[in-house]
C-alpha cells in the first residue's frame, strides 16, 4: 500500500490514486511488488535533521529512503523535501510537477537496487527516472 503524509503544508499536484497506480507500475516493471511505501513530504529543516541524525550527513538533500524491503516486496519510508524539489526544478528548468515525479520514482528505484554514488550509477539512475516518468506520462495528465 502506498501512503502519503505531510510534515509541511503541501498538496499533491496529482490525484493520489494515479500516483499509487504509477508507483505500482514502476515496481512491476522492475520485477517487484509494492508492500508498504510511505512518502513523507517535509521541508529542508525536517529532512536535514533526519540526514544528520541517521546518516551523519550535514547537508541538504531532496530525498532520503529508509529501505525495509523483503525479497521482492518493496517496503520503505521515503522522505522528500518539497523545498529541494522546488529548487531543483528551478535549477534544471523543469516544471515542479515533473521534478516531483523524478524524486518519487528515484526512491522506488533505490528500493529496486539502483544506486547513484558513482557517475555511471547516476547516469543509469537518471535514465531509469526518465523511463519511469514516461510510464506516468503515457497514462496521465502529463500526456
Amino acid at each position: 500500500m502506498v501512503s502519503f503524509f505531510n510534515e509541511t503544508p503541501f498538496t499533491l499536484p496529482y490525484k493520489k490514486n494515479e500516483l499509487k497506480l504509477w508507483i505500482k507500475e514502476i515496481a512491476k516493471s522492475e520485477g517487484k511488488k509494492i508492500g508498504d511505501i510511505n512518502y513523507i513530504f517535509c521541508n529542508d529543516e525536517y529532512l536535514h535533521k533526519i540526514n544528520v541524525q541517521y546518516l551523519q550527513h550535514d547537508t541538504l538533500t531532496d530525498i532520503i529512503t529508509f529501505d525495509y524491503t523483503e525479497r521482492n516486496t518493496l517496503n520503505a519510508d521515503i522522505y522528500i523535501s518539497i523545498e529541494r524539489v522546488k529548487e531543483n526544478a528551478s535549477i534544471f528548468t523543469v516544471p515542479f510537477e515533473q521534478e516531483l515525479l523524478r524524486v518519487l520514482s528515484h526512491g522506488i528505484l533505490h528500493l529496486c537496487g539502483y544506486k547513484d554514488k558513482t557517475d555511471a550509477d547516476s547516469t543509469m539512475m537518471r535514465s531509469k527516472e526518465e523511463e519511469k516518468i514516461k510510464l506516468f506520462s503515457s497514462s496521465s495528465a502529463l500526456a
